[in-house]
């Protein structure tokens, strides 16, 4: 560990206690303040929009501004707006009955914040998976010790001064470094750890988190399919899985990560998508509008997974490029990988760019058999004329998320929590989901000054015998 590294964790110590005091000085935040905690994330991205666009795609190498737009930054104000118009309704005690074995007396349970909480961001969405929790947090009257990724540090200091001048570091900070501040910032006794990220990382987290007892939120990721069914139109699944694969070059978690098509189809859907993702990019290599990897690193293992594909007998397809300008840009061409083996790493680890698989199914269920088989994806989604067949195939499986007919925008609807199942993650966030997340419920029994549970304390007797036989039936 660096000496820069030792003080930036004891750094991040001292802000945590700061932020514990200062929610123990007020530890319910009332409604006007967080409304206007709210307009202040939301203003910061409205009056720094262009900034943060291009924080992101210098991180990138090349970001799609109209992507950073869509994706980081309408995303984040559409949630504010939305937790400011239910605020008061989530916050409200709700009253809950008491049987008359125990009136006279008052049941209720209150919404109250957990306090002071972590949250640790990835590098594809680097923004929006910062403030999104964010968001969430302020609505349920937390504060909050944001760590970002190491790998999109432009977009790590900009969001670092945009929410320095925005709140006191005793409400809202961040807190940079690289793998040795993460871990250590894991490990830290909040009273609520959110992270996204990968599922290997994940297991970490909650461990580090399990050794004060903390609970965590994990929302990671998987292979989720996309399954059409042989009644579905091919060119229109083509388009749909297309937008969804290639929105910021396949690093997306919820991006379909594998297609299965009717055994004999394979070919030609590849090539629909590939016709598809042609019409949107038609240079990927010099398209401004098509993203680059984050980093030489995953530049690498992706070409890796491609390589390993071909060599094991899959059909490679790519729409036509320049492939020595996509090499200097960090760019990988949109790849379809007609059929790779079993046993390859694109088969067998999240993708996480712009490379799928279509692999052929002879009849629905044992495309169903081949989901549920492996661990339960992020999202699934499936392409059906026929309700009766989309319904059984998501009566069938198990995932975070899913979307009939569409993919990616299940996450958009606020009120749709959005979390993973399994090794896909554990918690869900956006809406209510996401003030739930951030917030204790509370029970509180109230009674006046005697209550006749008084009758049932020692020395037992006759009484007890008959009010005990009551209750029993």
């Amino acid at each position: 560990m660096s000496e820069a590294e030792a003080k930036q964790i004891e750094r991040m110590k001292q802000v945590l206690e700061a932020q514990k005091a200062a929610f123990k000085a007020e530890r319910h935040r009332p409604i006007d303040k967080r409304k206007a905690d709210l307009d202040r994330v939301a203003n910061l991205c409205r009056d720094n929009a262009e900034a943060i666009a291009e924080a992101i795609s210098r991180d990138f190498g090349n970001r799609a501004r109209e992507e950073s737009i869509i994706a980081e930054i309408a995303f984040v104000i559409q949630d504010v707006a939305h937790t400011k118009k239910h605020l008061a309704k989530w916050m409200k005690t709700r009253r809950v009955g008491v049987p008359m074995t125990l009136m006279p007396g008052k049941a209720e349970i209150r919404r109250e914040p957990k306090g002071v909480v972590g949250i640790v961001a990835p590098w594809n969405y680097p923004f929006q998976l910062a403030i999104a929790p964010l968001v969430a947090a302020l609505g349920a009257g937390c504060r909050a010790l944001i760590k970002p990724s190491e790998y999109t540090p432009a977009t790590a200091e900009l969001m670092k001064s945009l929410l320095a001048e925005a709140f006191e570091e005793d409400h809202v900070a961040v807190i940079t470094g690289g793998p040795a501040v993460g871990e250590a910032f894991t490990g830290l006794k909040f009273d609520h750890l959110f992270y996204t990220g990968s599922t290997q990382v994940g297991r970490l987290v909650a461990k580090a988190a399990a050794e004060n007892l903390v609970p965590v939120t994990l929302e990671l990721g998987g292979k989720s399919p996309a399954i059409v069914t042989p009644d579905y139109p091919r060119d229109s699944a083509a388009k749909s899985i297309a937008w969804g694969k290639f929105f910021n070059a396949g690093q997306t978690c919820v991006a379909p990560d594998y297609v299965m098509t009717p055994k004999g189809s394979e070919t030609a859907m590849g090539e629909a998508i590939v016709s598809a993702v042609q019409h949107q990019f038609p240079d990927a290599s010099t398209d401004d509008a098509y993203t680059a990897i984050v980093s030489d690193r995953h530049y690498e293992r992706l070409n890796s997974m491609i390589e390993e594909a071909r060599k094991g007998g899959a059909t490679v397809l790519q729409p036509e490029h320049d492939s020595q300008a996509a090499q200097a840009a960090r760019k990988i061409p949109p790849t379809v990988l007609i059929n790779p083996p079993a046993d390859a790493k694109v088969m067998s680890e999240e993708i996480f760019g712009p490379v799928l698989p279509v692999i052929g199914y002879s009849e629905l269920d044992s495309a169903i058999d081949y989901v549920t088989d492996r661990d339960h994806p992020l999202a699934l989604y499936v392409y059906s004329k026929d309700k009766v067949q989309a319904q059984r195939v998501l009566d069938a499986t198990q995932s975070g998320g899913a979307g009939v007919n569409i993919n990616l925008l299940h996450l958009s609807v606020p009120d749709l929590p959005f979390g993973g199942i399994g090794a896909s993650g554990q918690g869900a966030y956006h809406g209510k989901d996401g003030f739930d997340t951030f917030t204790h419920d509370r029970s509180v029994f109230s009674t006046g000054k005697w209550h006749p549970s008084r009758l049932l304390a020692p020395p037992y007797g006759k009484l007890f015998e008959r009010i005990s036989k009551k209750q029993l039936g």
